[in-house]
């Protein structure tokens, strides 16, 4: 079976309508859109690559799904070794918010580095 192939004319020139495979729908979070933005400004080449394989999705879902297993990871982590516990919110909620909020900056600097603006 042969494919059709179809030409729009510009200018002199007819040129081949080319059309990617449709790729699934799948939502991508904060993480993954954020990894897009920065290919898709810093490395063009690798963006297409992945674009033209048809492997953007899945690529965006795997960087979501890593970064966001990892950010929890750390404010568990870091929120157990600085003592930032359920009883520290029980006496003191400001203290708490207020501590619980650095610790999730801290993550997020520390995933945005080592996966997302890489």
């Amino acid at each position: 079976m042969a494919t059709k192939i179809t030409y729009t004319q510009q200018g002199d020139y007819l040129l081949p309508d080319l059309k990617l495979p449709e790729q699934p729908k799948v939502e991508i979070g904060i993480w993954g859109k954020r990894h897009l933005q920065y290919i898709k400004q810093h490395h063009p080449i690798r963006y297409t690559n992945l674009l033209t394989t048809c492997k953007l999705t899945a690529y965006l879902v795997d960087i979501d799904e890593e970064a966001t297993e990892m950010f929890d990871r750390l404010v568990k982590q870091i929120a157990e070794r600085e003592g930032v516990t359920e009883q520290l919110k029980a006496n003191n909620q400001m203290l708490w918010v207020a501590r619980i909020n650095n610790i999730r900056s801290r993550a997020m600097e520390i995933v945005n580095t080592e996966l997302i603006f890489i």
